[in-house]
């Protein structure tokens, strides 16, 4: 055979040699890319203490309007086809927060509501006793209302008696409703500090909320209900998971988030800095012109040094990027005194501005509302209603009362 035949096959071997190793040197090049350094990062990316986790949005339907004269398409490999149940799925939509209130107050005319029930079952008593004062001033206090709140009630209702005297049940009713709501006191301001601002150059500053609390009053969930709440009212949301110490903690959050196309930064590895992902979140909020920031805490109240530490080092870092607009305490409404004792330490070292209260429908500890305000001085700004999504709903006094007096 002539040399000449073999020359293809000699010439081709190394060039396909040649062009396999280059494959390998560029693959391995890119594998063994150093990344790049942190100011090569685009501005508002994570420091690497955090990652934001971004929602994907829903992808939009095409029309079902076939091409004149398309040629049928053949079938894709079976390899290439795309499992149905990896569709990304439609956000929900909260529900307006106008209103939400008004369920609670169906559901404790269900329940018979306790409080309001044995109350009014006392004043309107057509002789009291003495011992029916007792009744009254026993059933206040297992509503955990408070003993200097119980006795200003108390004493006010005796003048009303004897004074006016109560002819009949509707009576007793409406001087019930007058004392009840002066005591959980209308005039309170419970707007909540959400609105954005502006630096001095004009760019704008989201609002940051603290949420703080101890483990068990449902703090984190809290979170992912008040996220929604604010969608429901058109603002645009930053979640940060600065609960590091709590494993499932920023899962949970980021479920929350993801259901209403909410980011959430959280720490890319347990046991992180609370404070770095929290001033990762703030400056996340403001690169993406976020309405607000919601920092969820760890539920940790080991003792009030270490608490004060942790909290105002987030606080300090956090009022670097932005000022702190809210800081809320989550406590559980049936945890009566207890609460009581949480709320004052929290009180002390946190700067709390308001309180949300949930389990409010455990009817007969409502009292707590009153009490908790007494003690901290701050409003009860929104309340839980209940285990669904949007049963986290702002707290009407007038509402409350009226629910608490349904039969």
């Amino acid at each position: 055979m002539d040399l000449n035949d073999f020359l293809p096959y000699l010439i081709g071997v190394p060039v396909l040699v040649a062009g396999a190793a280059a494959a390998v040197s560029v693959r391995r090049r890119r594998t063994d890319a150093p990344a790049p350094p942190p100011g090569d990062q685009p501005a508002g990316a994570s420091t690497g203490t955090a990652v934001v986790d971004r929602p994907a949005a829903a992808p939009v339907a095409e029309p079902d309007v076939a091409e004149p004269d398309a040629p049928t398409a053949t079938a894709a490999p079976e390899d290439l086809l795309v499992p149905e149940d990896i569709a990304t799925p439609a956000l929900e939509v909260p529900a307006p927060t106008a209103g939400r209130l008004r369920r609670l107050r169906e559901r404790l005319a269900r329940s018979g509501s306790p409080l309001g029930t044995r109350l009014l079952g006392v004043l309107s008593r057509d002789h009291l006793t003495e011992d029916d004062w007792d009744e009254l001033e026993e059933t206040l206090l297992l509503a955990d209302v408070g003993a200097g709140p119980t006795d200003e009630l108390i004493d006010a209702l005796r003048t009303r008696v004897r004074v006016d005297g109560l002819r009949d049940g509707e009576e007793a009713r409406a001087v019930l409703r007058e004392q009840l709501l002066a005591l959980v006191d209308p005039g309170l301001d419970r707007s909540l500090g959400t609105a954005p601002t502006t630096d001095e150059d004009g760019r704008k500053v989201p609002a940051v909320v603290l949420v703080v609390g101890v483990n068990g009053t449902g703090k984190t969930t809290t979170v992912g209900k008040l996220a929604r709440v604010l969608v429901a009212d058109g603002r645009s949301v930053v979640l940060g998971a600065a609960d590091t110490f709590r494993a499932a903690a920023a899962d949970q959050l980021q479920t929350w988030g993801s259901r209403v196309g909410v980011p959430t930064v959280r720490s890319d590895r347990d046991g992180a800095d609370p404070a770095a992902v929290a001033f990762d979140a703030v400056r996340t909020g403001v690169a993406d012109g976020a309405d607000v920031v919601l920092v969820d805490t760890a539920g940790r109240l080991q003792n009030k040094a270490g608490l004060m530490d942790e909290l105002g080092k987030i606080t300090r870092v956090i009022t670097r990027t932005a000022p702190l607009s809210e800081v809320l305490l989550v406590l559980d409404a049936t945890t009566g005194q207890n609460g009581l004792n949480q709320a004052r330490v929290f009180g002390e070292v946190a700067g709390v501005t308001g309180i949300v209260l949930t389990k409010l429908d455990g009817t007969a500890k409502g009292g707590i509302v009153v009490a908790v305000q007494r003690e901290l001085g701050v409003p009860v700004k929104l309340v839980g209603l209940g285990e669904g999504p949007d049963d986290l709903a702002p707290f009407d006094p007038e509402a409350f009362v009226d629910g608490l007096l349904q039969s």
